[in-house]
């Protein structure tokens, strides 16, 4: 793998959605990863395919700073459309020369923007110029201060796809803090830099450049190539600035655009600086990943905990006698009545044997009460799985990240998340059916021995599972009054006709098998419940191991970094015209690097209103 391979490692590993829940600061953190796949599909990985391509140099500012005019003189044609409307610049206008066209109408460049050489909304609009030369264009983009959000998310977009920054600002506006948060960032990252102070009423140059140089040094941008331009009284909006007064900065880039060599290092300045950039972005983007994995986990334990209390329910519900009330208890009373029972048990057990076998072996409706008990154990586990879909809803709507997922699915659906699926009835008899059917084939079974084959036969299989299902059912607690005496009856009598039929052991093995069986076929049951949970988290939860993964990407990136030359010394691009204009330091367009790259709040391209490429406008002002 080389660095470009290790780059679309990277890229892969951002092609899905990676913050979903509103968990922290999931807006920074979903803008974050927004500029990072945009700057790698925008500018790394084109200009590492094709190190050697022209340069692209984005002249950006804020509103009313004079991009489009400048533009437009620089060229010599009217190719920006410039106004006082604001904003002014809503289609980006790349400006190439005829032997480049080629190049920029492709994909090569903002391959995610359509090219059109009219002014269609969305695209690039792509304009030819001879007067610029091979090897160079210019790039109108938006306000970096637009009210229209689109318009400010692109313009981030362009200058972090840029080459070379050539940020316009005014005598009126220069020290407003939302340039200052763009050049702070192209500090953090060495981007190559140039400015323009434009429209400096001419008692004025003087005083606000040596302001402006100041503010360049306490921003650790000093060494900037900084040009001035004069105000010009123009006859109209669309007009052009004079020759002279933008000649410092055409020269400079005919020089730029004609030296293969300077264009080199612009490239590979910018080039590494985005690249050391990247250690830092992208360990916190998987630090944020990392905190809304946290966060599913913790909403899928809110699911495991309310079905795992709905099986807890259910199990209580078995223990307590409440599922020998109703029916069943009915059909029990059907054949034995209210009296005494034990004291019935105690002096005629043969009688009640009697009873009791023909009750199992035709001569009293058997298929009542083993439908009875059938349509206990469903109301039993429909009501464990209603509370514990009702706890997942509540949980959830008060769980980080929970109401989202909850907004997601609407408010109907919502609704029914709080209650059992609608085919839960049909599953519930289904299983319970299969827990019948295996309690008989334990009977069979059992009774295969020669021991008990005869024992068994005075009450036939049914008679005999229908006892041992009774048996499960053993405790009577929460029942009252004659109900105790009955139901408990009803467990105690199974028990001991059981017992006389397979033995005391044999009783006790059968029972514990039938009850782990029923529960284990209602756990898969609520399981199944909590799936309706879980699968909307699974619908957006980030891959398994998707902040690792970032890691382990960018530590590839940062491995391979040395295949790209250092990072260059400053660029000289030679001292500005006379005349004051142009006046700045002339040690190179881009200034020195910074040693790191700083948080990402810093380095992050518009990871806030003031601290990056595309946050939104400050209220305050100053740098």
């Amino acid at each position: 793998m080389d660095l470009l391979g290790a780059l679309e490692g990277l890229r892969h590993r951002l092609d899905r959605e990676l913050f979903p829940l509103e968990i922290g600061p999931a807006a920074d953190d979903r803008r974050a990863l927004k500029e990072l796949t945009g700057q790698l599909d925008d500018y790394l990985l084109p200009r590492l395919r094709a190190i050697d391509a022209p340069l692209l140099a984005v002249v950006g500012g804020s509103t009313g700073a004079g991009k489009s005019t400048l533009v437009n003189s620089l060229v010599g044609a009217d190719v920006a459309e410039p106004g006082v409307l604001r904003p002014t610049t809503l289609v980006p206008t790349l400006v190439v020369s005829p032997a480049d066209r080629d190049w920029f109408m492709g994909q090569n460049v903002l391959p995610g923007l359509s090219r059109a050489t009219g002014s269609a909304t969305g695209a690039l609009r792509v304009v030819t110029s001879s007067s610029l030369g091979a090897g160079l264009a210019l790039l109108d983009a938006p306000d970096i201060d637009s009210v229209v959000t689109a318009n400010r998310e692109l313009a981030a977009q362009l200058l972090a796809a840029a080459d070379l920054w050539l940020f316009v600002t005014t005598a009126a506006r220069y020290a407003d803090e939302v340039p200052w948060s763009f050049l702070r960032s192209a500090r953090e990252r060495s981007t190559a830099l140039a400015l323009v102070l434009d429209r400096v009423p001419a008692e004025a140059v003087e005083p606000v450049t040596r302001d402006l140089e100041r503010l360049l040094v306490e921003n650790g941008l000093d060494g900037t190539r900084l040009f001035t331009v004069p105000e010009a009284a123009l006859p109209s909006e669309k007009a052009r600035l004079p020759a002279e007064l933008v000649a410092p900065i055409s020269a400079w880039l005919s020089e730029l655009a004609a030296d293969a060599a300077e264009r080199s290092r612009v490239v590979r300045q910018t080039l590494s600086g985005a690249l050391d950039s990247l250690v830092t972005r992208v360990p916190l983007l998987a630090d944020a990943v990392t905190r809304q994995q946290a966060g599913f986990d913790g909403l899928r334990s809110i699911v495991s905990g309310a079905y795992a209390g709905g099986l807890a329910d259910f199990d209580e519900g078995m223990r307590d006698g409440s599922l020998l009330r109703g029916e069943v208890l009915a059909r029990w009373q059907d054949f034995i009545g209210t009296g005494d029972l034990m004291r019935s048990l105690e002096s005629r057990v043969g009688w009640l044997r009697d009873r009791i076998a023909g009750f199992f072996t035709g001569r009293a409706p058997a298929a009542s009460l083993r439908d009875a008990l059938e349509s206990g154990v469903e109301t039993l586990i429909r009501g464990a799985a209603d509370g514990a879909a009702e706890r997942s809803l509540e949980g959830w709507s008060a769980a980080p990240g929970g109401p989202g997922i909850i907004a997601r699915v609407g408010a109907v659906d919502a609704a029914r998340l709080g209650r059992t699926s609608p085919d839960l009835g049909k599953r519930a008899s289904a299983a319970v059916r299969g827990w019948q059917e295996y309690v008989l084939d334990l009977v069979r079974h059992e009774g295969a021995e020669k021991r008990t084959t005869a024992r068994i036969a005075s009450f036939g299989v049914n008679g005999a599972g229908l006892l041992l299902m009774l048996a499960v059912f053993a405790s009577t607690g929460g029942l009252t009054g004659i109900e105790v005496g009955i139901a408990g009856g009803t467990s105690v009598l199974s028990q001991k006709l059981l017992e006389a039929v397979f033995g005391d052991q044999a009783v006790r093995t059968l029972t514990v098998r039938a009850r782990d069986d029923l529960r284990e076929r209602v756990r898969v049951l609520l399981e199944e419940e909590a799936g309706r949970f879980t699968a909307l988290l699974s619908e957006v939860e980030p891959p398994a191991g998707a902040a690792d993964a970032l890691r382990a990407a960018a530590q590839s990136v940062r491995a391979h970094r040395a295949e790209l030359p250092s990072r260059p010394a400053p660029i000289d691009v030679g001292e500005g015209a006379a005349d004051g204009v142009g006046k700045g330091a002339a040690e190179g367009v881009g200034g020195s690097a910074a040693e790191g790259v700083g948080e990402r709040a810093a380095g992050g391209i518009g990871d806030g209103a003031t601290e990056g490429i595309g946050g939104g406008i400050a209220e305050s002002e100053g740098p």
